[in-house]
């Protein structure tokens, strides 16, 4: 079996095959849902080993910047959360904090840490979703059944903190829509324990199991000065080696008042990059539990905004502690400037640029997701692998194609 410890002489070795090249020939994987989203791979092989890989993302492509920049900014909520509904939470938190910086707004503090508490319970999903997709990679279909059947869990926590299973339109300019349901405490406490003594399960079944360990040891490695160098995000950087993770570098909602470690691993191989995300979600379950314990009260929605609300409405707001949604925002105009904002997702991290032109619908928006920033990995670690190796790396990368093509 070739490992990337040679995968690089390999490619030295070989001219990337171009189309009509008898040497090699050309394999099509996709784009009919191949994995986690509609995509296509040109494979070009020697026998079985792998010459080149070209990703050819689009096929579910939606235009979203351009829709978001043709209707009012808080109408872009909803919108941008279908680039990603499996951790929709996070992918929307930049656009919020985005919009802050335009309108001179802070959030209060119980806002923030119930941001970090939803954004916590989506990364676990979405580890969840990205683990399961890896099993069923390699035929492993208990894993996938298990990591999918134990993110109902979280996904349930999320419905009950939001109101909505998946595209959950939490963070809002200024706060959020809902506060703490009573018993929210106890059920996420629950649902951590359950899912302490689940990682020891996939470990055994999975990680630890000598047939898949052999799939992915060695397999795909990705070097510490590659990933910086590629731009890589994430997972996918930290177990190459590189501790960045957006929540420490920005220090945004209440990142800064919990303490958490940020997983990292030197190998950069596909094991490390399954690894990596085990020990993240523990890292998650240790910050809600911090969340839950320092939760401050007060209100959670700016005061800026309550006083544009009328006295019926705010009375309302104020007796049952939920936002109506879009509300008075449909008439918000952004003033003009630039700015920007980056959260970590589960995948990595998201970089948005808000241009606002004292309208409601902002000038230009533009958002980096990290598939994007990731998929160039598809084409740098296959070479010089075996075909049998293209969905161990697939699985370990974690790519999300609707998040890839914006």
């Amino acid at each position: 079996m070739l490992t990337s410890s040679n995968s690089t002489q390999v490619i030295q070795s070989r001219l990337i095959a171009k189309e009509g090249d008898e040497s090699t020939y050309e394999l099509f994987i996709g784009p009919q849902h191949p994995s986690s989203g509609h995509m296509r791979f040109i494979v070009r092989l020697d026998g079985d080993i792998i010459v080149s890989v070209d990703p050819d993302i689009g096929y579910v492509h939606r235009t979203m910047e351009k829709l978001a920049e043709g209707r009012e900014v808080i109408k872009s909520i909803p919108l941008l959360e279908r680039l990603t509904i499996i951790d929709s939470h996070n992918v929307t938190l930049g656009l919020v904090m985005s919009l802050e910086k335009l309108l001179d707004v802070e959030p209060p503090p119980r806002a923030l840490y119930l941001r970090t508490l939803l954004s916590e319970i989506n990364r676990i999903a979405s580890h969840l979703y990205g683990m399961g997709i890896a099993g069923i990679m390699l035929n492993h279909s208990t894993m996938f059944m298990w990591a999918f059947g134990d993110r109902e869990v979280w996904i349930q926590l999320a419905e009950d903190l939001s109101g909505a299973r998946l595209t959950h339109t939490y963070s809002i300019p200024g706060g959020v829509r809902r506060d703490l349901p009573q018993d929210f405490p106890v059920r996420a406490e629950k649902a951590i324990r359950y899912m302490e003594k689940r990682l020891n399960d996939y470990m055994d079944i999975f990680l630890n199991n000598p047939q898949v360990r052999s799939r992915y040891e060695g397999i795909g490695i990705l070097k510490k000065n590659e990933a910086s160098s590629l731009g890589i995000v994430g997972p996918n950087l930290r177990a190459s080696g590189v501790k960045y993770d957006a929540r420490i570098a920005e220090g945004y909602a209440a990142y800064s008042d919990v303490e958490f470690e940020v997983p990292i691993r030197e190998e950069g191989d596909s094991l490390a990059r399954m690894l990596v995300r085990v020990e993240e979600i523990k890292q998650s379950m240790s910050i809600i539990r911090q969340v839950l314990a320092k939760m401050p009260q007060g209100p959670i929605f700016a005061e800026k905004y309550s006083r544009l609300l009328p006295p019926p409405l705010r009375e309302q707001v104020l007796k049952t502690g939920r936002i109506k949604f879009p509300g008075i925002f449909t008439s918000l105009k952004l003033p003009e400037g630039d700015v920007v904002a980056r959260v970590e997702m589960g995948h990595g991290e998201i970089f948005y640029h808000v241009t606002g032109s004292g309208m409601t619908k902002p000038y230009r928006l533009r958002v980096v997701t990290p598939s994007f920033r990731n998929v160039i990995l598809f084409r740098y670690l296959m070479p010089g692998h075996r075909f049998m190796d293209f969905p161990a790396i697939y699985g370990s990368l974690d790519y999300f194609p609707p998040e890839g093509d914006r």
